[in-house]
């Protein structure tokens, strides 16, 4: 998430759930948040996946990535490519590499 240059809204990442990572949209040029709803149906029409919604104060502007149950380094990392491609295919702006980090990641864990 960060290698996108995206936020995830746990602040300590002592804090880090092993179930969920919730992502905070990037603001626009105005102050508004990317709309994060409308980014989840995107991904659900375009690649027939389904992300989380943020919850309560965080609908609209947060959007959460479920990593529980059977989720091995190949699901994670389809995952990912399907939130990179969904974020592009949105006009969400990113940094692109955000797979290759997480590859680098499950290939050379420190």
């Amino acid at each position: 998430v960060e290698a996108w240059g995206l936020e995830v809204f746990c602040q300590n990442s002592k804090g880090y759930s092993p179930v969920l990572t919730a992502v905070v949209m990037p603001k626009k040029s105005d102050g508004s948040y990317f709309d994060a709803d409308a980014f989840r149906r995107t991904t659900l029409e375009r690649f027939n996946m389904s992300l989380g919604t943020g919850l309560a104060k965080l609908a609209g502007w947060v959007f959460r990535i479920g990593h529980l149950g059977d989720f091995n380094d190949l699901s994670l990392l389809g995952t990912l490519a399907g939130v990179e491609m969904a974020l592009q295919v949105s006009g969400v702006p990113i940094k692109q590499g955000g797979v290759q980090a997480a590859m680098n990641v499950l290939v050379n864990p420190s």
